[in-house]
């Protein structure tokens, strides 16, 4: 990093303690814009009048608005941004909070070492620029794929092989506002006679303006994109002309024009340009290669089909029979495979284990990590005696936690074991939505959670936490849910007095939550049936957006 103001990252340092704010500003002054702020609403400001930081390291308990509240503002106007979170307590629910909705990459108890928190905000700034260079690569093939799209949509529209060179050349004439483009087939290394051309309809030239000649045969005689720039009446005219080439082949030479241009053509536009080209060339032959597309897309249809069948295979197809209680689950990915998943295991000592799980994102990934999880779950509670829930849970975080980590990745999961000869339930948390708990024998208000919770598997190389204990009672019902549950949209009724008399309802739609999972318990038959109630809550959603898992342990 140089000494140059200009070529130094931004960082903001944010803390309402002075020497602290002094502390931060003087250890990274020398490698870094640093940008000041004593409270959060300052840091806002900051933000609103220099633009987006490279780093943002911000103290956790400050006045008006914590750490996690304010860095949470910033993930949505500057997605980029690294965020570090400093923390004098170890709070298990602002951890797990400041990961989800603060998106913060590291977390660091006061006090610091210096050197540890300097190799941290190296990493960071690393990070960042790591982001911004893939997103401007991202950028660049979002524009190469656009114009691959329009060149394939223009060719599959075309009728015959003269319109779809008709197509080719206005299509990449028009994405590319050249002044003036032509495209000449190739024939046994020849061009022929055709010429199709794209003329810019506010050029006042004629065609005659733009000779081509030249600069095509050098194309046909080194395959290889070639360009040039002349002078006509002092007007200065930019030539490239790229061939088109399909294995092997060359199909045609298209020649690009343009007046008036300040510099001559970049190598990222050469590249882009080029590499159309190249589309359109396999687009002239677009036949055979749908037909291959659509042969392929059949075969990972049929692949996912499998991967479906085996992923399904590995939840219990059966639930046990239990003696006072009755266990349910049901669990449906949004894709061929997800990343949800449930455990219902009886040992052989009589004890039920029930496990609810959820790996982050979506697909074929989560997939792989949810079998591996199963796996090892499975491997833990077949012991001759396993251990307590939150044992166990670190155990599955020792085996899982470098792979996790690597793929910044990470499991939630609720783990409980139930004896039914005394109706104990011991559970442990790992960052999972709390387990509802509601018995009808009961006549309350507001439902019961269970709340002892720590962070989920993968964040930490060691995870540790406490296990909760509680007695079930006969007619107590417990749901496990993932969140594909609780953020599923519903409609609810909303009433509203017009006057003394009349009133009216309406209906809006909005996110269930544990509380509305909870209404709707209220409103089921006894027993329980876990069709009836995801039958209620998948009434409105046509679209499943999320894995969607659910698993009840009632008692009798």
């Amino acid at each position: 990093m140089t000494e140059t103001d200009v070529e130094k990252l931004k960082l903001m340092v944010v803390d309402d303690e002075p020497d602290n704010l002094e502390l931060l500003y003087r250890t990274f002054r020398r490698d870094f814009q640093v940008y000041k702020a004593n409270h959060a609403m300052k840091a806002l400001e900051i933000l609103d009048k220099e633009g987006e930081m490279a780093v943002i390291i911000s103290d956790q308990r400050m006045p008006e608005m914590n750490g996690t509240e304010f860095l949470s503002l910033t993930v949505e106007r500057f997605p980029d941004t690294i965020r570090i979170l400093l923390t004098g307590f170890t709070d298990v629910e602002d951890l797990v909070d400041a990961i989800n909705s603060g998106q913060v990459f590291k977390y660091i108890t006061k006090p610091w070492k210096p050197d540890r928190l300097k190799e941290i905000v190296e990493q960071a700034a690393d990070t960042y620029q790591l982001v911004k260079k893939r997103t401007q690569e991202l950028r660049r093939a979002l524009r190469r794929e656009s114009l691959f799209n329009a060149v394939t949509t223009a060719i599959r529209e075309s009728l015959d092989y003269s319109s779809m060179l008709e197509k080719i050349v206005a299509t990449i004439g028009q994405s590319f506002k050249t002044s003036y483009c032509l495209l000449r087939p190739v024939e046994s290394n020849c061009l022929t006679a055709d010429e199709f051309s794209y003329l810019d309809p506010q050029i006042t030239y004629s065609c005659e303006f733009f000779d081509a000649s030249s600069l095509i045969e050098q194309v046909l005689e080194t395959r290889h994109y070639q360009h040039s720039l002349y002078n006509n009446n002092d007007n200065p005219c930019y030539q490239l002309a790229v061939p088109l080439i399909y294995q092997q082949h060359l199909l045609a030479v298209l020649a690009l024009y343009e007046t008036g241009r300040d510099q001559p053509w970049q190598d990222e536009d050469i590249q882009l340009i080029t590499g159309v080209a190249e589309q359109a060339a396999l687009a002239l032959s677009q036949a055979k290669l749908y037909q291959r597309l659509q042969e392929k897309q059949q075969q990972i249809r049929a692949e996912l089909e499998i991967a479906r069948q085996i992923q399904n295979n590995l939840l219990r197809q059966s639930l046990p029979d239990i003696k006072g209680a009755k266990v349910q689950a049901r669990c449906y990915p949004a894709r061929e495979v997800g990343g949800d998943f449930f455990e219902v295991f009886v040992h052989p000592k009589g004890d039920l284990w029930l496990a609810v799980g959820d790996v982050s994102g979506k697909g074929v990934p989560a997939a792989l990590f949810m079998a591996s999880a199963i796996s090892v779950l499975r491997r833990e509670l077949s012991q001759e005696t396993p251990a307590m829930p939150n044992m166990v849970i670190q155990n599955l975080n020792k085996a899982l936690g470098d792979d996790l980590i690597s793929s910044n990745c990470f499991i939630t999961l609720i783990l409980a074991r139930y004896t039914p000869s005394t109706r104990e339930l011991v559970y442990a948390n790992a960052g999972h939505i709390y387990p509802l708990l509601w018995s009808r024998e009961t006549d309350t208000d507001n439902p019961q959670y269970l709340k002892i919770r720590s962070i989920p598997l993968g964040i930490l190389p060691k995870w540790q936490a406490d296990f909760g204990q509680l007695f079930l009672a006969p007619k107590d019902i417990l749901l496990f849910t993932s969140d594909g549950i609780t953020e599923a949209m519903v409609t609810k009724k909303s009433y509203a007095v017009q006057n003394s008399v009349n009133g009216f309802k309406s209906n809006h739609r909005s996110m269930l939550h544990l509380d509305g999972l909870w209404q709707l318990l209220q409103q089921e038959t006894q027993p329980l049936s876990l069709n009836h109630l995801l039958a209620r809550i998948q009434a409105d959603n046509n679209i499943q957006e999320d894995d969607q898992t659910i698993l009840s342990l009632e008692v009798f």
